[in-house]
């Protein structure tokens, strides 16, 4: 059985990485259509392309941060193993396909569309189900673990889309690994961290947390702000994001430090 470490661009699933060797390692990139999102302002268009060529279409930009690219390739070339970049429908399309319904903390079809699915067909098409597949959860986060244990039969295993898909493996909460000792490990290691991994916009946000993202990331609110007018429907059901945007001079008054893990959204994977 196929072993598979699930990347998230994260610190805590690049020590999962570092430290708990895979068959496969695999990024789903979350891809928007939108140029005026051009990956790095078109900054480094050599990389850009080297993006395009390796999920088989062109990359235009992310809904997360833009250094996430440089943490992916960073880290895999620290591992020294291949991470698999892998990327299903824009962002864009999913929502039309949606008939313009936006996710939202109720309905957060954004983690199974563009995360859940597109790995599970990666791996339905390349190698044997079910693979046991590591995920990055700490041992401050085991209600989610089991929670996921729950979905699983009698062995283990948890289907996706009638098809025995993988049994969950949580190396970090069985060999008891901190989130102290994980941050200490990579404070003095050549990898380009994103500030934030998961979506600027991440519908798990609080909007005083998307406000102080829009300072340092600010297109891709402006980017969801034209969403929300093309649709009619808000991300968030306490604020828009034109009422974030207008607001984001409060986000500045904030230093990274004052928000924590709980701040940052979590995708599900």
């Amino acid at each position: 059985m196929k072993t598979v470490n699930s990347i998230s661009g994260g610190k805590t699933s690049a020590y999962l990485s570092k430290f708990y060797p895979a068959d496969i390692n695999m990024f789903s990139l979350v891809r928007i259509e939108d140029k005026d999102c051009l990956w790095m302002s078109g900054k480094d268009e050599p990389t850009r392309q080297l993006i395009s060529d390796r999920i088989g279409r062109e990359f235009i930009g992310t809904a997360e941060m833009d250094e996430i690219i440089y943490t992916i390739l960073d880290l895999e070339q620290f591992i020294g193993q291949e991470i698999k970049i892998i990327t299903g429908q824009s962002f864009e399309q999913i929502i039309v396909d949606r008939s313009n319904y936006l996710p939202n903390r109720m309905v957060r079809y954004c983690t199974i569309e563009m995360k859940l699915i597109p790995i599970f067909n990666y791996l339905k098409e390349n190698t044997e189900l079910p693979v046991k597949m590591r995920i990055g959860y700490r041992p401050t986060e085991i209600r989610r673990a089991n929670n996921m244990k729950a979905r699983a039969d009698k062995n283990g295993i948890e289907e996706f889309d009638n098809t025995p898909y993988r049994i969950a493996e949580f190396p970090l909460i069985e060999n008891n690994i901190s989130k102290d000792t994980i941050y200490s490990y990579w404070e003095d290691k050549p990898i380009r961290f994103a500030y934030r991994n998961n979506c600027v916009i991440c519908v798990n946000r609080q909007p005083l947390m998307i406000s102080h993202m829009a300072t340092k990331e600010k297109r891709k609110v402006e980017w969801a702000k034209r969403i929300e007018q093309n649709t009619g429907n808000q991300f968030l059901k306490e604020a828009s994001m034109s009422r974030i945007l207008n607001f984001s001079t409060q986000g500045n008054l904030f230093k990274d430090e004052d928000f924590s893990d709980c701040d940052s959204g979590f995708c599900g994977i």
